[in-house]
């Protein structure tokens, strides 16, 4: 599984490849699995009809590293349109942004300005703030920071495979801050994620145990847990229910198409769930960095294309 998760991170990066994927109707098929089309009005229809079996949603554009301030202008644009919308059709859902297709690169206050002005349109919601590779760790928990002085609805996701993650946590705490934990499903150095599973497994129950006890103690939100993992997500609720918060506490979110029958169970038992749904043309680095997540899905992939 090493091996795979390895490939199929660098054919991600591999220019030549995404333009001969890119074209083929085949991979426009096997995206679906993951993804309910490339439009928001695709994204919303399936908001809806997860809203009509009880889950709430996540929906994210995708795209990354832009490079030009009129398209993250654009991006910031098309994110009020979706809240509008989000409103209009009284839908449960957030949005997670990242920050540089917000123009972290080019204009790090402007970025922060346009996160913030989304905060403030989105309510009492959160806007999720993505975090991207490990070269953006810094860049990002500064930005966090900076919109958090002018907004309380907005959080942060991090990565338990990085090394640096425990550090970057305890120095949030102080904030309240609300939390997604998520593995990670870049390509990193071994110096700087786990590259071992079990390691990454251990780091992340460790974290949500931190965040758990920290929302119990002051009052803080309780981790998100954005994982496909059923046990660790069973023993992060455990160990949320034995330090005294409810059970409910503890949101799950979970990809578009990546375990819906554990997603169900989770919502017939009680919980909490949302659905990650991302939309939008820049599908091809997301779509083999999910995939790499758990290599098996491939096999799921070709069963559908075959079917």
């Amino acid at each position: 599984m090493g091996l795979a998760r390895n490939l199929l991170l660098w054919a991600s990066r591999n220019r030549w490849i995404e333009s001969q994927v890119r074209r083929r109707s085949f991979a426009r098929r096997a995206v679906r699995r993951f993804m309910p089309g490339e439009e928001l009005d695709a994204a919303l229809a399936a908001t809806a009809d997860l809203k009509a079996r009880g889950f709430g949603t996540v929906l994210t554009q995708l795209g990354e590293a832009i490079a030009d301030r009129a398209e993250a202008q654009a991006v910031h644009d098309h994110y009020i349109q979706v809240l509008g919308r989000i409103r209009e059709q009284a839908l449960p859902a957030l949005i997670s942004v990242k920050p540089t297709q917000l123009g972290l690169d080019l204009d790090a206050a402007a970025c922060a300005g346009w996160i913030a002005d989304l905060a403030a349109r989105a309510g009492p919601d959160l806007v999720f703030i993505d975090m991207e590779d490990s070269n953006y760790v810094d860049a990002t928990l500064a930005l966090f920071r900076r919109v958090r002085e002018r907004r309380a609805n907005v959080g942060l996701c991090l990565q338990a495979y990085l090394r640096r993650t425990p550090a970057d946590l305890e120095a949030l705490l102080p904030l309240n801050p609300a939390i997604r934990l998520v593995k990670g499903a870049y390509a990193e150095p071994a110096d700087r994620a786990f590259p071992r599973k079990a390691d990454v497994d251990a780091a992340y129950l460790a974290l949500g145990t931190r965040l758990i006890d920290h929302a119990a103690a002051r009052g803080a939100p309780a981790p998100v847990l954005g994982t496909h993992d059923v046990g660790l997500i069973a023993e992060c609720q455990r160990r949320a229910v034995a330090a005294g918060l409810d059970r409910r506490a503890c949101e799950v979110h979970m990809l578009y198409g990546i375990r819906p029958g554990e997603q169900a169970r989770l919502l017939r038992e009680g919980h909490v769930v949302r659905v990650l749904i991302s939309y939008g043309r820049a599908w091809f680095r997301w779509y083999l960095r999910r995939l790499a997540e758990r290599p098996a899905n491939v096999w799921f992939v070709v069963k559908s294309l075959a079917g």
